[in-house]
């Protein structure tokens, strides 16, 4: 299906109701803002680009690396035979990407391990050539003075694991996780201050585990999205974000006793989060609103800022929601430094009473509520973002009054568009100024953000939809045995921003349009 449908799709499961998304508006310039300076956001404050492992490192087979869940999930044929064996090659090319990276004037770069690269059957001996390779990426950042972001796991869980007990369903992941954490901040923790434990944990969770539409690809009838041979859709999703949460917790608790005294690092979970909005000005829309955030959000940071889930959660799942231990309770609570955030867009709720009358499947069995959506709304072959009405600073407002301000990194936003090596990507231009804009608003408003990292420093291997949409600064031209680097008018944007140049300055530069290939 479109990569649009796809990712609304990916949440079925969750949100409980009727999700309206907007179609696209997209002038060249985003008109009515003022100009917005990188001078304007605090010293401290960091801006950068992200990727992870699965996507840009390819290597797959080489120096010792063994297959992860994503690596299966892509071999079964799920993306129509493409996968990310060779993707970017920044295994190889590091050197090449990070000088990249210091031209463009990123200050941070936010990127995960290959658990099975560095630990290849997800317990037991150290890879020394995945030690030596995350040495010298880390050392050359470092050397450029590019801040690394580090990410233990990015939907990459090693395979082995998954065998051995089926990964993320059973607590033996606790410890196993936990001791990867330890060969990590041990190893590397001399110089990266910030580490995320397990990247988007609730897209992992219910892509993963309630529709299959993510690794590892389990679900059951009437869920399934994706054809799935195993799994459980009204348990799973439940037993696998309980284990989640003991894992990161237990991994920060390390972290603490451990490492914090002398390396003095921060440690955070990572988020996906829509900007909701209600649909209709009525009560029950915006009561909608609210539900979208305690089961979408509040499903993971409420045990991490109060120690149990919301009430509206444990009175709708019932029995099939774990529960916290008095002990796990004090261990879950508090456990995080940081909340990174996933943001992209904005979203309409409305509130669907009716739907038992045609209910295809309802998460949390309330018999109340479905999730209809309505791509046929949307123009054809939409794949872009609409800007209109960016998002990110309602976002963490919520934050702000639901969880008293905790600091926030936002490791991902951008714009998708087609990857077919059109470097004149005006829309992710006005895409980065809207939401930089409203960012900056955020943090004028007192919220607690520390950094944002846009969504992607290279075009790479997407978790939807493979080659088909590129969110990246540069093209990488696959057809090109060199997989050479080619920016785009946005790399030129937010390199202009970065230095100082201003958006507005920024968003006029052009640059000659060419399609390298018609079609990846």
């Amino acid at each position: 299906m479109p990569p649009a449908k796809q990712l609304r799709c990916l949440f079925t499961a969750i949100l409980l109701v009727l999700i309206i998304v907007a179609p696209a508006d997209l002038p060249v310039l985003v008109s009515g803002i003022d100009d917005v300076l990188r001078t304007d956001f605090p010293d401290t404050f960091v801006f950068g680009a992200g990727s992870s492992a699965y996507q840009v490192e390819g290597a797959a087979f080489e120096d010792g690396r063994m297959p992860s869940i994503w690596d299966t999930f892509a071999h079964a044929g799920i993306y129509g035979g493409a996968t990310a064996d060779v993707s970017c090659d920044a295994y190889h090319k590091y050197k090449e990407d990070v000088k990249l990276m210091a031209d463009t004037g990123l200050e941070g770069y936010r990127f995960s391990i290959s658990w099975s690269r560095l630990i290849p059957n997800g317990r037991g001996p150290i890879n020394p050539k995945a030690l030596q390779y995350y040495n010298n990426l880390i050392d050359e950042l470092i050397s450029h003075g590019i801040q690394p972001h580090v990410t233990l796991c990015h939907s990459d869980l090693p395979q082995a694991l998954e065998d051995e007990y089926g990964g993320w369903m059973s607590r033996k992941i606790i410890n196993d996780f936990t001791a990867y954490a330890d060969v990590c901040f041990k190893e590397f923790g001399d110089r990266v201050l910030y580490w995320t434990t397990l990247n988007e944990v609730n897209v992992f969770t219910i892509g993963g585990y309630d529709n299959g539409l993510t690794p590892p690809n389990h679900c059951s009838p009437p869920s399934g999205v994706r054809p799935c041979s195993i799994g459980n859709s009204s348990t799973e999703p439940y037993i696998v974000a309980h284990n989640i949460l003991l894992a990161h917790s237990a991994a920060m608790r390390l972290y603490r006793r451990k490492y914090k005294s002398t390396q003095h690092g921060f440690v955070g979970l990572n988020l996906f989060a829509y900007r909701p909005l209600p649909y209709t000005n009525t009560t029950a829309d915006i009561i909608a609103v609210q539900r979208v955030y305690d089961f979408f959000i509040g499903w993971f940071a409420n045990p991490l800022m109060f120690g149990d889930y919301p009430d509206i959660m444990k009175r709708n799942v019932g029995s099939r929601l774990p529960k916290f231990t008095r002990e796990e309770s004090r261990q879950v609570k508090g456990a995080i430094d940081f909340i990174a955030l996933n943001h992209y867009q904005t979203i309409h709720v409305k509130d669907s009473p009716s739907s038992l009358e045609f209910k295809i499947r309802d998460f949390n069995d309330d018999g109340a509520f479905e999730v209809i959506y309505t791509d046929d709304d949307s123009p054809p072959g939409q794949t872009e973002y609409p800007v209109t009405q960016p998002g990110l600073g309602e976002v963490l407002e919520y934050f702000k009054q639901a969880y008293g301000n905790p600091p926030i990194y936002i490791h991902e936003n951008g714009q998708m568009t087609p990857r077919n090596g059109t470097l004149n990507d005006t829309s992710r231009v006005q895409y980065l100024q809207a939401y930089i804009w409203n960012l900056l608003d955020a943090v004028r408003n007192g919220s607690n953000v520390k950094g944002y990292f846009m969504w992607s420093f290279l075009d790479c291997f997407e978790l939807m939809d493979a080659y088909n949409s590129g969110f990246g600064l540069y093209y990488v031209d696959l057809n090109d045995k060199s997989l050479t680097r080619y920016p785009k008018l946005s790399a030129h944007w937010y390199s202009n921003f970065l230095k100082g140049k201003g958006s507005k300055h920024s968003a006029v530069y052009e640059i000659e349009d060419r399609v390298l290939h018609s079609s990846q």
